[in-house]
């Protein structure tokens, strides 16, 4: 179990613009180009840890500053859909 969560914390932690454009519309999460942008320079490489509701909690919070309450609320969903 803990190799499959470091598999998924460096995806998250090492993501590309790209990469998240894709999984957004992979699970219908409307983002545009300038908020993945956010998003990934707001996560890349801080060795954040979505296993952790701490660290989540604060990456969620920081997400709602910078792309808005409604965009994080369905980031943490996605989030939640990828710890369990």
């Amino acid at each position: 179990m803990k190799l499959l969560q470091n598999v998924i914390n460096h995806k998250i932690n090492h993501i590309s613009n790209d990469e998240l454009l894709k999984y957004a519309k992979q699970y219908n999460i409307s983002l545009t180009s300038q908020e993945t942008t956010s998003i990934v320079a707001s996560v890349k490489g801080k060795n954040i840890n979505i296993f952790d509701d701490a660290q989540r909690s604060r990456l969620v919070k920081n997400l709602a500053r910078v792309i808005g309450p409604a965009k994080a609320k369905e980031i943490n969903r996605l989030f939640l859909q990828l710890i369990r």
